[in-house]
């Protein structure tokens, strides 16, 4: 990988990892500060999912980031690299549940009043992206595979270059 392109990377990650912290800092003394004494149940429930959809993005970011270093180290292909594509997939797809759970929650908040429902077209929305994001999970699980395909051809070189150097 281009230097440059590695070095702009980890910048990106790094700036959005500081500024998801601040999100979730923010929504939890949104919670705190914005809501009566006593919060609704569906209000503590979109906060904890909010920081825990934040976290799932997080994790990735540092995974990336890992995954970065061993490519710049140039040992992105051995089978240290899966331990971060696996947290990596596990990530995504607790972000997946995350949004449907979101999904479920607006869908069933805030019925005191019927002009303050949620719209259904935003909870099938959400659901939606629910179904995308467990559509990256996937995509990353073909790249694992891809992955795992390039260790084993890594591995084959590596032994028939020993052979060879054994047979000159």
């Amino acid at each position: 990988m281009i230097g440059w392109v590695n070095v702009v990377l980890r910048a990106v990650i790094a700036i959005a990892l500081l500024g998801s912290v601040v999100v979730q800092v923010a929504i939890v003394a949104a919670l705190w500060l914005d809501t009566a004494p006593d919060p609704a149940w569906f209000e503590i429930t979109f906060v904890v999912l909010g920081v825990l959809g934040v976290a799932t993005c997080q994790v990735v970011g540092v995974c990336v980031w890992r995954l970065l270093t061993m490519v710049r180290r140039g040992t992105v292909f051995s089978s240290a690299a899966f331990r971060f594509v696996d947290v990596m997939i596990g990530a995504i797809a607790a972000a997946a549940v995350v949004l449907f759970a979101i999904a479920v929650v607006a869908r069933f908040a805030n019925h005191d009043v019927p002009e303050d429902e949620v719209a259904p077209g935003l909870v099938a929305l959400v659901c939606g992206l629910a179904l995308v994001t467990a559509g990256v999970a996937l995509l990353v699980y073909v790249m694992r595979t891809l992955l795992a395909q390039a260790v084993a051809l890594d591995a084959d070189a590596k032994h028939l270059r020993a052979e060879l150097d054994e047979v000159i």
